[in-house]
C-alpha cells in the first residue's frame, strides 16, 4: 500500500477489522518511513462491469458516481458518511444483472430512491426530483404526498 502522505510503499497493519456486516475490511496502517497512519478499505467488487445509460451507452460500473448521488441528496443532513457505505452495499447487493453482467441505471436509481425512502425522507425527495426529472411543483408535490401516505 502507498502511503498517502510521503508516497513510500513500506507499511504495517496496525489493525484489521471486518464492518458491514463483514463485506469490509478496514484496516489501519503506519508508514515505516514517515510513521504516518491512514486506512484502507478492502472489498469485494461488484460483479456488474457495465451501467447501460439512458441513451444506450455503456460504461464501466463505478460505485465513486452512487457516492457522489448520495452525497448531494443527503447534504447538510444528519447522516455519517458510514451509513452512505452501508447504503452503497446494499445497493450492489440488491443490482439485478442480466447475462452479460450489465445493469441499468434505471436499475440503479430505484435502488438508490428504496434506500433513500428508508433512511431519510428529505434526502428521498431530492434524488427522486433529480432523478424523475421533475419539471413542475406539482409533480414535487404529488411525490411529496405519495412519501405521506406511504409513512
Amino acid at each position: 500500500m502507498k502511503c498517502p502522505y510521503c508516497g513510500a510503499d513500506q507499511d504495517k497493519v496496525i489493525e484489521s477489522r471486518t464492518s458491514n456486516e463483514g463485506d469490509v475490511i478496514r484496516r489501519r496502517r503506519e508508514c515505516e518511513k514517515c510513521g504516518e497512519r491512514f486506512t484502507s478499505y478492502e472489498r469485494i467488487e461488484p460483479r456488474a462491469t457495465f451501467v447501460i445509460k439512458k441513451d444506450g451507452r455503456r460504461e464501466p460500473y463505478d460505485r465513486e458516481k452512487i457516492k457522489k448521488g448520495l452525497l448531494r441528496a443527503v447534504e447538510k443532513r444528519p447522516i455519517s458518511m458510514e451509513k452512505i457505505d452501508q447504503v452503497i452495499q446494499m445497493i450492489e447487493k440488491k443490482l439485478p444483472y442480466n447475462n452479460e453482467n450489465e445493469v441499468s441505471t434505471d436499475q440503479i436509481g430505484l435502488l438508490v430512491m428504496e434506500e433513500l425512502e428508508k433512511l431519510d425522507p428529505v434526502a428521498y425527495v431530492r434524488f427522486a426530483s433529480v432523478y424523475r426529472e421533475f419539471k413542475t411543483v406539482n409533480e414535487f408535490v404529488e411525490e411529496i404526498k405519495t412519501l405521506i401516505k406511504v409513512k
